[in-house]
This record gives structure tokens, sequence and C-alpha cells, in this order.
């Protein structure tokens, strides 16, 4: 069927029910991070989940109702920035963490070891939320809020997120205690790991820049010996203005410390440059076998 370019297409059923299956997995764990882990050791998370947790211990209300409210009007006002598909997306998977939360309020937390509370929240939570930005959507309105003033001020969407977060997660040492603060900190930062790990996966890829004269026995190397496909582009030296051969090849983290040691054995004063890339997609990618 034709469509008009730059039509936003319908989502296949198919994609509709994966994507509503994770999201809602990713909420549920979540919301077990917080209702079993976090919360009852006084351990907060950042953002609006912070924010929510320190509210829920001042007024004694739920802490799924600040989640599902204080979400709203920052998902309301970026509405048109992320887009219907994501704000939709959005809106289940908090409502799902909200509800969930409600149900695991009285059960009793698996540990009252602050450390231990931190360390495997963090995993749950993160695991959770990176399980929700996968499958497009998104579990907390801090982002979006960054997005919105990252328009208007001079500073990028990770800044303006880690700044409030530093200051939601100092907050908890003047509620709790510094040393729940601190604790917070390192679920924090045990969070923020696993949505990396959810996100790329433990094989993550990366993309190398090779400038060298050996140019093609280095390629044929590569090609040999990781068994990944090369590209030779054409380049120009800045300073000599002379013609450069460059070598483009995807390998995965693993094959990082190989791929040195071959260029290097090749040629020792050869340029390169590796760098994380996401999402490697088509073209082939995928290694062949090596003997």
């Amino acid at each position: 069927m034709a469509t008009v370019k730059g039509q936003h297409l319908k989502l296949p059923l198919y994609e509709v029910i994966k994507r509503g299956i994770f999201l809602t997995i990713g909420a549920v764990l979540m919301a077990v991070g917080l209702e079993i882990f976090l919360v009852p050791n006084n351990i907060i998370d950042g953002g609006i989940t912070g924010i929510s947790i320190m509210l829920s211990y001042i007024t004694d209300v739920p802490l799924g109702l600040f989640l599902f409210v204080l979400n709203l009007p920052f998902l309301f006002l970026g509405y048109k920035q992320i887009g219907k598909t994501f704000a939709f997306s959005t809106l289940y998977g908090i409502a799902v963490m909200s509800l969930t939360t409600f149900l695991l309020h009285n059960v009793d937390p698996v540990t009252i070891d602050e450390f231990l509370a931190s360390i495997f929240g963090g995993i749950v939570l993160g695991t959770g939320v990176g399980m929700a930005i996968r499958f497009g959507g998104s579990l907390d309105g801090t982002e979006i809020v960054a997005i919105l003033f990252a328009k208007k001020m001079p500073f990028s969407v990770g800044e303006i997120v880690m700044f409030v977060n530093l200051f939601i997660l100092s907050s908890a040492g003047f509620l709790f205690s510094w040393d729940r603060a601190m604790y917070s900190l390192i679920a924090y930062y045990i969070a923020y790991k696993m949505i990396d790990i959810v996100l790329e996966g433990f094989d993550e890829s990366k993309a190398a820049w090779i400038i060298s004269d050996e140019y093609r026995d280095i390629g044929e190397a590569i090609m040999s010996r990781l068994g990944r496909g090369v590209t030779y582009l054409n380049g120009e030296g800045g300073f000599t203005g002379g013609e450069k051969k460059v070598i483009f090849v995807v390998i995965t983290r693993l094959e990082e410390a190989k791929l040195k040691s071959i260029v290097s054995d090749m040629d020792s004063a050869a340029f390169l440059a590796v760098g994380n890339i996401h999402d490697v997609k088509g073209g082939r990618f995928k290694k062949r076998d090596i003997h």
C-alpha cells in the first residue's frame, strides 16, 4: 500500500502487542524495585520517582498516586515534542507502574539490609526502566522536562537530568539521613548502568576507523581473523592534503582488543579510533566463520 512520505505509519498489531507486553513487564519490574527493595529502606531514585517517594513519606499518601499524578503534567507538556505513540506508551507504562505499587505496598521487603537493597533494587528498577525505553515508552517525566528546558537553556538534556537528580538525591539526606542519601546514589548509579545494558545489550557494538598506508593488508587481516566485513573510505589529510584510505569496521566490544592487536601488528604507526554505537542494522554485520 502506498504511503505519503513522512506520514506517520500505524504500528502493526503484533508490534502493538509486543510493545504492550514488554512495557507491562518493565513497569512491574520498576514497581517491584521500588516497593520490595528501595522504599521500605528509605532509599530513593532520581527524577519524579524520587520526589514521589519523599512526598509519600511526608504525607503518608500511597506512592502510586504521586507517581501517576506528578508525571501527568510533564507528559502533557511534552506531548508535541515526543509524539503521540511515545506519549500513550508512557502513559500506559506509568499507569501500570502506579497500580502495581498499590498492590505491592503491604508486601514485606526482600531485605532490610540497606546495601543489598540499594544494589538489587537498582538492578531490578534499572532493568524495568530500560525495558520500557527500549520498547517505546518511559516511566519518569524527568527526561521530558529536560527536553523542554534544553530548548531554552544552554545545557544538554543529560546535564539537566544530572543536575535535577543530584538535587533530588541530596534532598534525601535532609529527609531521611545522609547514609540513606549515599545508598540512594548507589541505587541510582546501578539503575543507570542497568538501563545502558538493557538498551545496548552485553554484546555492545563499536565502530572503528583506521588510517594507514597498509590499509589493504589490515583490511584483509580483519576480514580473515575477525570475520568482519570492512569498508574502504576515501579521505584527505587536513595538513598535507594527501589522499588517504580509511578503513571502517563495526565490531563487538569483545573483539576490540583483537582488532587493536591486528592493527598494531600490521602498522604500529596507524591511526585508530574506536567509538560506541547503537542499533546496528542492515548491511553485512553478521559475523562470518573464521578459521
